[in-house]
């Protein structure tokens, strides 16, 4: 379990991170399209995974946009943002926003992501949906970089995961 907090006060998830040099656990995700996506979907790439509560709030939304940004930049490296948002709203986000280079991921349907990878908030107002976090794995699946955000109003360092790509 670790704490962060939103508006200074303390809120807790229900595990800890992949830690660097871990395997990463395998998810079942939902795309816009509704197929399923697992990530032995992306295996031989590299994957950014961009973790928020919901992309219709203000700093989840430029996590999107600048990672989208980012993506065209980066070789061989899929950006994944995931949420419990329903794959309808992700792809209303990404159609209004022009988004194009990553790919919406929700976690609606079992929850297991949030789980394994360590992100369900279990109290504090956003209690069940996904804590802010990135993960970085390399063409393997291995872990180069994770971060949980020590403040959920507060953006990722979008630097410091993106370095192990460069």
């Amino acid at each position: 379990m670790a704490t962060i907090t939103l508006g200074g006060n303390e809120i807790e998830t229900i595990g800890n991170l992949p830690n660097t040099g871990d395997t990463a656990p395998d998810f079942n995700l939902t795309a816009q399209d509704l197929s399923s996506k697992k990530l032995s979907d992306f295996k031989g790439s590299r994957v950014v995974m961009n973790i928020f509560p919901s992309i219709d709030t203000g700093v989840c939304a430029t996590s999107a946009r600048k990672f989208n940004e980012e993506a065209s930049k980066l070789d061989n490296t899929k950006i994944l943002c995931i949420s419990k948002d329903l794959p309808f709203a992700q792809k209303r986000f990404c159609a209004a926003e022009g988004i194009n280079n990553l790919e919406m991921l929700s976690d609606f349907r079992d929850g297991n992501f949030g789980k394994n990878y360590g992100v369900d908030m279990t109290t504090g107002a956003f209690q069940g949906l996904h804590s802010r976090a990135v993960v970085v794995l390399d063409e393997n699946g291995k872990v180069i970089h994770s971060q949980l955000v020590p403040e959920i109003g507060e953006e990722p360092n979008y630097q410091a995961a993106l370095k192990p790509l460069l």
